[in-house]
């Protein structure tokens, strides 16, 4: 079996493992770096696990421009500022990651799930395998035959497996109708609030009934529960505008190389940093 490509959400990662680790873990410079440490460990398991023929790691902005055009409070209960001891972890992340000989790819229009799903999409063109390593469950719409995405959740260790399978027992519909199933369902951390009163079951019952969004919404005229039927031709447009929210963009970007993980450079990196167990540990795969 060919060797996966594993693609990690950068920014859903460090923003975990920040509040998942005390920000008393600090480098030589007396600064925190339990973001860098906690994201380290998190994708060298995955390494470790299943021996990726190379890493990606995705960057790009919190809310891309052209979800907050169709919808202005995409994203808006957000915090707005980024913590003070993540910013500059952020700003070091590039630098740190790169010494693994991992790729750190960062777009300025499009956000990481984008780069995400397009890394999946290119590298199943190819004939080959992809793990997407996220805490968005919007990745699920990528699970394939040849997709894996491996969700984080908050308090767990390791990536949860999730295929086609998984998505249809979780949501009740296949993974291509998951951005029908969230514009109906809504998204609280996104700031999508969905169709009035419509919650996953009635969410998955409808798509599975008439096949995508588009079909509910030209069938809604003739849902017989009035307060559905309202529901959804009142809110036809914003539905419409967040299922395309939900929908990943293509980033254009091509499968990276086969890189094997730098074992000596990335525990050189992690003692720079004041991480010395990680040293150690990097250290010990290397003489293997």
């Amino acid at each position: 079996m060919t060797q996966p490509l594993l693609a990690v959400d950068a920014p859903s990662m460090l923003f975990r493992a920040f509040y998942a680790l005390p920000d008393s873990i600090v480098g030589t410079d007396g600064k925190p770096v339990n973001a860098l440490l906690g994201t380290a460990n998190l994708v060298l398991r995955e390494v470790e696990a299943h021996e990726p023929r190379a890493v990606v790691f995705c960057f790009g902005p919190d809310a891309a421009s052209y979800r907050t055009e169709l919808y202005p409070t995409y994203h808006a209960e957000r915090e707005a500022a980024m913590p003070d001891a993540l910013a500059p972890q952020f700003t070091l992340a590039r630098g740190f990651f790169e010494a693994f000989a991992w790729t750190v790819a960062t777009s300025e229009d499009l956000e990481a799930d984008d780069l995400l799903g397009t890394y999946a999409e290119r590298e199943a063109e190819a004939g080959g395998r992809a793990l997407l390593l996220t805490g968005d469950r919007d990745m699920y719409q990528c699970a394939s035959e040849r997709v894996t995405v491996l969700y984080v959740k908050t308090g767990t260790k390791g990536g949860e497996e999730v295929g086609p399978a998984e998505v249809e027992e979780r949501y009740g519909v296949p993974p291509a109708l998951v951005p029908d199933f969230i514009a109906l369902r809504g998204d609280p951390s996104d700031g999508l609030p969905g169709a009035k009163g419509v919650g996953p079951k009635t969410a998955a019952e409808l798509l599975r009934r008439h096949g995508s969004l588009e079909a509910v919404l030209d069938n809604a005229i003739r849902e017989r529960r009035p307060a559905l039927r309202a529901a959804l031709l009142d809110a036809a447009d914003d539905l419409r505008a967040f299922k395309d929210i939900a929908t990943l963009r293509d980033a254009g970007v091509a499968p990276p190389p086969d890189r094997e993980t730098d074992w000596p450079g990335a525990a050189a990196a992690a003692r720079e940093l004041g991480m010395r167990r990680l040293a150690e540990r990097l250290e010990g795969q290397g003489s293997r």
